[in-house]
């Protein structure tokens, strides 16, 4: 794995409140741990060497626990949004004016945990010449409501907004997991501008600049009460629940 790992971690988790009242999202425990030792963990164990954090709402305590990354055997630095949350794509571009984006880059968010190869997300972007890439799983409003039509390899429309003329052809989701370049946050979001990744990666769509790889696993989240109990039994009856993680001695 060669391209650094940037995790989407500013949002106020409004859906998990109140337990997101006096932590961030990623720091909610899952089977006793904070999310984000799951979710690190994984990513160490798919070859990712180096993270970059975007944080923003109670982004210091997330920075206590976390630190450096080394104790799960990465490189984590940070950037930080402070008081104004700037979407998830305006945290982008904070990032790269800060000089901390990478030429090209894998994109998850701060509540996913993606069984899915990261690698295999990297090398389908690099055959594409695309210079964006989206991983999708078809999903049949499974679960949750379907937002893209995936097609010989492209992205060829996502659309959060499910437009009714196109509802029937999209039949997959977007799984969590991107690649962009620095040129193409540069090109689409203006400095200082309030930008959801969604609206980046339609943008991307539309013009036909966003390649797709489909995954068959599907994807989990920390972000809801579901989600939280859907993770817990995916842990526990994978057995990944029983391995080794990182320990931390002053746990929150």
């Amino acid at each position: 794995m060669t391209l650094q790992c940037v995790i989407l971690a500013g949002g106020l988790g409004t859906r998990l409140r109140p337990a997101t009242e006096t932590v961030p999202k990623p720091l909610v425990r899952v089977l006793g741990r904070p999310f984000a030792d799951w979710q690190l963990s994984l990513l160490a164990a798919q070859g990712i060497e180096r993270v970059l954090y975007c944080v923003g709402y109670r982004g210091d305590m997330l920075l206590a626990h976390v630190g450096d990354g080394s104790r799960f055997g990465l490189d984590v630095s940070w950037s930080a949004e402070g008081e104004r949350l700037l979407g998830t794509a305006g945290a982008l571009r904070l990032a790269l004016d800060a000089g901390l984006l990478e030429d090209a880059f894998l994109v998850l968010y701060g509540d996913s945990y993606l069984p899915a190869s990261a690698r295999a997300s990297e090398e389908a972007w690099q055959r594409s010449g695309a210079p964006a890439l989206m991983t999708v799983v078809r999903n049949e409003d499974r679960w949750d409501a379907s937002n893209c039509i995936y097609r010989d390899g492209r992205v060829v429309l996502y659309d959060k907004s499910r437009p009714l003329d196109r509802r029937d052809e999209m039949r997959w989701i977007d799984y969590g997991r991107s690649v962009l370049t620095r040129a193409v946050v540069d090109e689409l979001v203006s400095p200082g501008a309030v930008v959801d990744l969604a609206d980046l990666q339609h943008n991307l769509s539309v013009s036909g600049r966003l390649a797709g790889l489909e995954v068959r696993e599907r994807f989990y989240e920390a972000g809801s009460t579901t989600g939280l109990r859907e993770l817990e039994a995916f842990l526990l009856e994978s057995g990944v629940a029983f391995g080794p993680l990182p320990h931390r001695q002053d746990a929150l």
